[in-house]
Order: structure tokens, then C-alpha cells, then sequence
């Protein structure tokens, strides 16, 4: 026969934690309830400490703990007394005729395995550091839930207090608490088979002659941070979730101001961090629709550098910039503040924002500000998803040999003055940013014109320069722009006037080589004064004459930078 238990009162806990944050107040809140406490090893030791009557596990058990503790709590003993499903008669029976108390509670957390593996610490530590005990205790409890409660995480201590007062966990409450004792055993076993694979699986194939980057496991544990109004349309759903002992990126970037993030805001912040991030130098990347609008930086560093910096990426394209999102790679000053506040802007993300900045752009009531979390890097491996299976890849970090300009290869023109150079050397860095097929026009540190997304070099060329010679002229007063947005149909309806051509004496940058010289000669007549780009087309002799013809000069890199999102 099967009874139904709602609440079970509280009467004997098994305590076994390594983090001890709040165990005197647990222990001494569940004594105040009067439940008897059974526990391990230094967590016994401190819950004595704090006067809390405890039973150690070994008197419960008949043995002591052993080798150095990897055995302490397996014996049915404890383990019956966790599993036995108290709504079926034999199984109370049989702990009668065995002499075994249930318990109704189990608070237990694990050994810090991540930490340890982060610290460095040898393998013979790590392996140390793989729990036994703790997940067996956890996944019993948690598999019991029909009659016991089990807690992973010291934030819930508080709840355990007030359950143990008022009766015990009804059921709702302890298959929540079970599902989160699941998913901390799985991140848990997620992270040990992912180190052990990339450990010693890893070396086996080394020891066979084998090389190769990726583990033959690779596993990601996410936690959901926040369901999202929606996802790229209204008609999707979509949520924000977090990965465990992922590198702090953009899911753990703290809100500041405005209302929260949506699934676009995040795409679009991660591509402008991305772009913003690909520079030392004092940065700011405007994108929109997941490709940069503008990215400039600022030559010197100033006062008020990163504010130079976002005026030239706004210059590059005032019109798209209207709804775009900001990232920064230096703190917000007030310079950039006030530039901002007078443009419609999304998301500003950065890694601090100063006092009077932050006042500044707080008055704006439809602007995101966000601060990036402390230690904030890009993952060295990225991650995408196809139907049925997952793409990983090293992270195109802008560190190939050919991303040294002192690697370039003269193949046309002059040689660079310095001037020329480093602007070869901006572009070249800003072109990895916007989608493939990618040709970018710079000038000064800055971004002025940008062809992306494009099926064919070709047009990525016209779009480069027509964007040049159009789009940016707002930015000096010779053309007057406007740019209105429709709710509804998300239209941009742009007029312009008396544009600059920006394009001449401007330098370009090509993500990959032009496969014709029909491409660069596009450039070479809109006046661009220099190009770098990989080379090893077929037919590099034809595209070397065409820049020797119009004393072009041109540099080979020997690395691609296609960015296909």
C-alpha cells in the first residue's frame, strides 16, 4: 500500500557541506525546531562549535570515516535512512527491523572541483576534489522527494528555518527542491566528465600522435536567468540562461538603468563587446542588427579618449546609429555622456560608467546602461548551434601571425607611411566585425564606410564606399539627414544632401581576397589611397596590377577573417 505524504515534519537532518556559509545559523535554527542533527567530518566539528548538539555519522553508522575521508556516509546506515519511500508500509517496516532512522532532511554541498581545476592545481588535487559522497547523499534525497527534502544551496537556509518551524516542506516544495538538487549534481558531473575527457582522453590521443584542440566530450550546463519578453519577433518566446563557470560575459552584465534586456539587446550588445573589445586602444563599436554601424578608436589617450572614440564610430554612420547599441571598452565619461544622451540609443555596455556619466544617461528614460561583470573576457571557444549538433571553434581572436602588421607582405604601391599604416592596421582589426563578405573604408582611427553581409566581394565594395560617400556626411554639417523610424513596419526612410566622399584617401581593409580585380578596382576609383587584405586568389596577379596600375599600395596578410555569426 502507498500513502501520500504532503508535509513531513522535520525531526532528523544530515548536514554535510564544504561551503559553510550560514551552517551555525541553519544548525542552530533547526536545534531551536528541535531536530536532531546528524553530520560529518569539519561540518560536525563546527556546528559543536556554535553549541549545537550533533551526532557524528560514524556513530550512526558503527564505522569511522577512512582514507583521508573519501569514505564517510556510504552505508545503508545513512543511505537507507535517506531512500526509504516512507509511503510504502514494507519500506517503514524494514527500517523497524533493521534499527534505521529516516531522515526527513539532507543539506549537502559539494567539493569545490571548479575552483580547484581554475586554481591550477595539479591532477593528482583535482581528482581530489571529485565528490563521491556528497552527489550519492544528494541524488538519494532527491530521488526520495516523496519523503525528503533536500537543500544544495546556503541561500535556501533561511526557507529550511521556517519549514522546520511550521511543519516540514509540503510536496510542491520538495520536488522544487529536488529539481534544483538535480541540476547542481549534473553541472557538477558535467564539469568532472568534461575535465576528465579533456585530461586524460586528451593524452591518449597526444600519446597516439593525434593532435586536437576539442575534447571527445564537451558539455555545457546552463541555468535560466530571466525569461525574455521575447525572442527575435514578439511571435517567439525566448529566455536568457547562464553557463556554470563560464568566463562572465554579457549574461552577467548588471543593469544600471532602463528596462530589461531583450533577446535582440543581447545579440546586438555581444556583437558591439565583440567589435569594441578587439582593440587595446580606448574603443567604442556601434552596432545594429547584429553588424557594426561604426568602430573608432582614440589615437591618443586622453581626458576624455573613449568620448573620441564614440564620436568617430557615430560619424561613420549617424543614420544607423539611431536605435543602436553602444559598447565601450574604457568607463563612460561625461564627454561620451552628453554625446549620447542626445541620440535615441538602446544599450550602452561598458565596463564602468563614472558618477556624473551615469546621472547623464539616466535621465533618459528608453536607454539600457549596462556594467559589464569583473573579469569580463571572451571565451577562448566558441559555440554554435546547428540542427542536431553544435560547431566549436577556437575564437577568432585576431591573433594569427598574419594579424601583425610587421608580418605584412608588400605586394603593390609604395610602402605605408606611418600614418597609412596604422590606419591599414585599425581596418584590418575593425573588418573581422561585421559579417562576411566584409570590405571596410577607415580614415583616422575610425571606420567611414562598411560593406557587410554581402553574396559576393562586389557588392560588399559599392556598399563600402556608397556607405562612405552617403551615410556619414551628417557628422560634418554638409548633409542634413533624416531618419525616421516606424513602430510598425520598422521602416528607415533617409534623405541626404551635398555628401563628402569620404571614400577618397581613405584606407580598406577585405575580411577575405578579392577573387577578381573588378573588387579593388571599385575601391581604387572611389579614391582609396591603400588596401591590406589576405591574398591567394588565383588570380593575385591581376589584382597586384591593378593596384601597381593605380600606385595603389596594397599589403597581403596570409589570414582570413570571415565572421559568419
Amino acid at each position: 500500500m502507498t500513502i501520500q505524504l504532503d508535509r513531513v515534519p522535520l525531526k532528523r537532518a544530515l548536514i554535510s557541506v564544504y561551503d559553510k556559509t550560514g551552517l551555525e545559523e541553519l544548525a542552530a535554527g533547526l536545534h531551536a525546531a528541535g531536530v536532531q542533527i546528524v553530520s560529518t567530518g569539519s561540518t560536525a566539528q563546527r556546528i559543536a562549535g556554535a553549541g549545537v548538539p550533533v551526532t557524528e555519522v560514524s556513530e550512526v553508522t558503527g564505522f569511522q570515516e577512512c582514507l583521508d575521508g573519501r569514505v564517510k556516509t556510504l552505508h545503508p546506515m545513512v543511505h537507507a535512512g535517506i531512500l526509504a519511500d516512507r509511503r510504502r508500509e514494507d519500506h517503514v517496516a524494514q527500517l523497524e527491523q533493521m534499527d534505521i532512522q529516516p531522515f526527513d532532511l539532507v543539506v549537502v554541498n559539494l567539493y569545490p572541483f571548479v575552483d580547484t581545476v581554475r586554481s591550477g592545481a595539479g591532477q593528482d588535487e583535482v581528482v581530489e576534489q571529485i565528490d563521491i559522497g556528497g552527489p550519492s547523499m544528494v541524488r538519494a534525497a532527491a530521488k526520495n522527494h516523496p519523503s525528503v527534502a533536500v537543500v544544495v544551496d546556503p541561500g535556501k537556509y533561511g526557507d529550511v528555518v521556517s519549514a522546520a518551524q511550521q511543519g516540514g516542506f509540503d510536496l510542491p516544495a520538495r520536488r522544487r527542491l529536488a529539481a534544483l538538487a538535480f541540476a547542481h549534481t549534473a553541472a557538477y558531473d558535467n564539469a568532472v566528465a568534461a575535465w576528465t575527457a579533456a585530461q586524460f582522453e586528451a593524452e591518449e590521443e597526444a600519446g597516439a600522435g593525434e593532435v586536437n584542440l576539442f575534447p571527445p566530450y564537451a558539455g555545457v550546463t546552463l541555468q535560466r536567468a530571466q525569461t525574455l519578453r521575447y525572442g527575435e519577433n514578439p511571435h517567439q518566446s525566448a529566455a536568457l540562461y547562464v553557463e556554470d563557470g563560464a568566463t562572465p560575459g554579457i549574461a552577467q552584465a548588471e543593469l544600471l538603468h532602463g528596462k530589461a534586456m531583450s533577446y535582440n539587446n543581447y545579440a546586438d550588445a555581444d556583437a558591439a563587446l565583440r567589435a569594441a573589445y578587439d582593440f587595446d586602444q580606448p574603443a567604442v563599436a556601434i552596432v545594429k542588427h547584429a553588424n557594426p554601424c561604426g568602430v573608432g578608436v582614440a589615437v591618443e589617450s586622453g581626458e576624455d579618449a573613449i568620448g573620441e572614440a564614440h564620436r568617430k564610430a557615430h560619424d561613420c554612420d549617424p543614420v544607423s546609429a539611431f536605435g543602436g547599441v553602444i559598447a565601450a571598452n574604457r568607463e563612460v565619461t561625461v564627454g561620451m555622456a552628453n554625446t549620447v544622451q542626445g541620440i535615441f540609443t538602446e544599450v550602452v555596455i561598458a565596463p564602468s560608467f563614472s558618477a556624473e556619466a551615469l546621472e547623464i544617461l539616466s535621465a533618459k528614460k528608453n536607454i539600457r546602461l549596462l556594467r559589464l561583470p569583473e573579469g569580463f573576457a571572451r571565451d577562448s571557444v566558441e559555440y554554435k548551434q546547428v540542427s542536431g549538433g553544435m560547431l566549436l571553434q577556437a575564437r577568432d581572436a585576431v591573433d594569427a601571425a598574419g594579424d601583425d602588421p610587421e608580418t605584412w607582405t608588400l605586394a603593390a604601391g609604395p610602402a605605408a607611411d606611418p600614418e597609412t599604416l596604422a590606419d591599414l592596421a585599425f581596418a584590418w582589426r575593425a573588418v573581422r566585425a561585421p559579417k562576411s563578405n566584409a570590405v571596410l573604408l577607415a580614415s583616422g582611427g575610425a571606420t567611414v564606410g562598411i560593406g557587410m553581409g554581402q553574396v559576393n566581394r562586389l557588392d560588399s565594395c559599392r556598399l563600402a564606399v556608397e556607405r562612405a560617400n552617403t551615410l556619414g556626411a551628417a557628422s560634418t554639417g554638409a548633409q542634413e539627414v533624416t531618419a525616421e523610424i516606424t513602430t510598425a513596419g520598422g521602416a528607415e526612410n533617409v534623405s541626404g544632401t551635398g555628401a563628402p566622399e569620404r571614400a577618397r584617401g581613405a584606407v580598406a581593409a577585405s575580411d577575405a581576397f578579392f577573387p577578381f580585380a573588378d573588387g579593388l578596382q571599385i575601391l581604387i576609383d572611389a579614391g582609396v589611397r591603400a588596401v591590406v587584405q589576405p591574398g591567394g586568389s588565383v588570380r593575385d596577379e591581376d589584382v597586384i596590377a591593378a593596384a601597381e596600375a593605380a600606385g595603389v599600395t596594397m599589403y597581403f596578410t596570409g589570414a582570413r577573417h570571415f565572421f559568419h555569426g
